[in-house]
């Protein structure tokens, strides 16, 4: 099986940066796509930056994706963060997983990282 865990969250004020990764663990997978997506109170997931397997980084907006292969992850950096960030903060990996020489393809989420932006 293919795990994903996201970590970074915490509590921060407004004008800060915060770092957030996703790590994908497992054997015998690729991946395809990672995205970031946040949910804020009350309100649906909402997509915030990605990247494909094979990218290095990705800038959209105030957000960073970027890979950090010596710890398999791919990290999303939030700049000059508003309290309109806050929220819970999702990694989605797609990919695929060869199970006996049969590639089949994985769409998986993470539980989730909470991320609170004070003013």
């Amino acid at each position: 099986q293919v795990q994903v865990v996201e970590s970074g969250g915490g509590l921060v004020q407004a004008g800060g940066s915060l770092r957030l990764s996703c790590t994908a663990s497992g054997s015998s997978f690729s991946i395809d796509h990672t995205d970031w997506y946040r949910q804020a109170p009350e309100k649906q997931r909402e997509w915030v930056a990605g990247m494909p397997g094979s990218g290095v980084t990705s800038v959209t907006g105030r957000f960073t994706v970027s890979r950090d292969n010596a710890k398999n992850a791919v990290n999303l950096e939030i700049d000059n963060l508003e309290p309109e960030d806050t929220g819970t903060y999702y990694c989605n990996v797609r990919g695929l997983r060869n199970i006996r020489g049969t590639l089949l393809p994985f769409n998986i989420w993470g539980p989730g990282t909470q991320v609170t932006v004070s003013s």
